[in-house]
């Protein structure tokens, strides 16, 4: 039987810890009586396994694994759209899923090690190499509006694997479906409603015709004090509340004491959206109803607190816009005194040169998070940003931002906002946010 090194020691240890648990060489390497390199090299293995994230500003900490997302569901009728391409044979396949895409611009030896059943071999006018992309189990994309011999469609009917023929050059088409890729990552990465709220099998709910009575009965079986209201066809009516249930000892029937026509949400809402729902409203639970408004279940601040937190913790692996202008505003900040500073790329700017209103405020938001972010510890969501003085900006100028919070309390924040370029102001802003990790 094989001995356990130090090394699966320190790897099992750090799987133990629960996620956002901090993890320290040293304090690692006192616990499991290692030495802090032994204790440093595992962690980096750790960190390269998905295990482990080192966070700025808050230190290395466990993690959910998470699994890097396949392309499953990037169909061929998907490349077809995304290609804008036409089908030559093999429609009946064209409901699979890609694997993976290989682009064949090598010999048929070469091709072996990459090709395999359910890809996309992407190819020019090359018969012998659709031939054998299709009999190795891959579908065809033909680029440069090159079609293929009879022969070819015949075997992709027989295979029900599909061929393709785009106008497009095959850079072009790669970066397309790369595109469409990297989309599907970002949208996979945003939590739902439908992630985290409790089913109808485990919500607690009242009919309109149950009497006060009930809500007691509910409210000492739980301890929840907020409970939704739903009619014989179980759609949402109403929901109450202590308040209103104690403001109406009287009343027969919690119809006459709930509030009607509540606030819901559909199982498609975004966590951080139903978060600044909660948070603006000021209530601890929500509804999650579909179309008709029947009632599927509910999420509780509890829950979406829990599911933000999360995702703070999670390692990103698609970038988006607002990912990608973040990470270009460098921190200059010392002391007391926040500033920031970036440069004006082109990809920054109007059909006009000019610095982009919405990257501004992009880059406004941005600065505005990381300053209140050391003040306190959450996610926050910008509630109102109003621009009262703004000067064109050129393209590769360097604009230096410097925040300053006017007001924070225990749920929002104000900030006001000056730019300048080469000493001069260039715009003022009021930035006004809400704090997500308070309800």
């Amino acid at each position: 039987m094989a001995t356990e090194t130090k090394h699966d020691q320190i790897m099992k240890y750090i799987r133990s810890l629960e996620t956002g648990s901090r993890i320290s060489v040293r304090q690692t390497a006192k616990s499991l009586n290692v030495s802090e390199g032994t204790a440093y090299r595992a962690i980096k293995d750790a960190e390269v396994q998905g295990f482990v994230s080192t966070v700025e500003r808050v230190g290395t900490i466990r993690i959910e694994k998470k699994q890097r997302q396949n392309i499953e569901k990037l169909t061929f009728d998907s490349v077809v759209k995304i290609v804008d391409g036409q089908v030559l044979g093999g429609k009946n396949g064209l409901s699979k899923t890609l694997n993976h895409f290989v682009i064949g611009a090598m010999e048929i030896d070469a091709m072996k090690r990459y090709i395999g059943p359910n890809d996309l071999m992407i190819a020019g006018n090359r018969g012998i190499v659709h031939r054998y992309a299709l009999n190795e189990g891959a579908a065809v994309l033909i680029t440069g509006g090159f079609e293929t011999g009879d022969e070819i469609r015949a075997l992709a009917d027989k295979l029900q694997l599909p061929v393709i023929s785009t106008s497009y050059d095959t850079f072009t088409v790669a970066a397309k479906i790369n595109r469409a890729i990297y989309d599907q990552l970002i949208k996979k990465e945003i939590v739902h409603v439908s992630d985290i709220l409790i089913p109808l099998s485990r919500t607690h709910f009242l009919l309109g015709e149950d009497s006060p009575a009930r809500w007691i009965e509910l409210n000492r079986t739980t301890s929840h004090s907020r409970f939704p209201v739903v009619d014989k066809k179980m759609k949402v009516t109403g929901i109450v509340a202590m308040q209103d249930v104690m403001a109406h000892p009287e009343a027969e029937f919690i119809s006459e004491v709930m509030t009607p026509d509540p606030l819901t949400v559909s199982p498609t809402t975004s966590v951080a959206a139903a978060a600044h729902r909660m948070i603006w409203e000021g209530i601890e639970c929500l509804p999650v109803v579909d179309v008709q408004t029947h009632l599927l279940g509910i999420i509780t601040r509890r829950d979406v607190l829990k599911a933000l937190q999360m995702i703070q913790q999670q390692p990103q692996m698609g970038e988006t816009i607002e990912d990608l202008v973040s990470a270009s505003l460098e921190d200059l900040s010392e002391d007391e005194n926040d500033a920031f500073r970036f440069s004006v790329t082109p990809q920054m700017t109007d059909y006009l040169g000019f610095l982009s209103y919405g990257i501004m405020t992009s880059m406004i938001i941005a600065a505005g998070r990381r300053v209140l972010s050391h003040l306190k510890k959450g996610d926050l969501v910008a509630d109102n940003l109003s621009f009262y003085f703004f000067k064109p900006v050129q393209i590769e100028q360097t604009v230096t931002v410097l925040p300053k919070v006017l007001e924070k309390t225990r749920r929002n924040a104000k900030l006001d906002i000056e730019l300048y370029v080469d000493g001069q102001l260039c715009g003022k802003a009021l930035l006004t946010v809400q704090f997500i990790d308070r309800f």
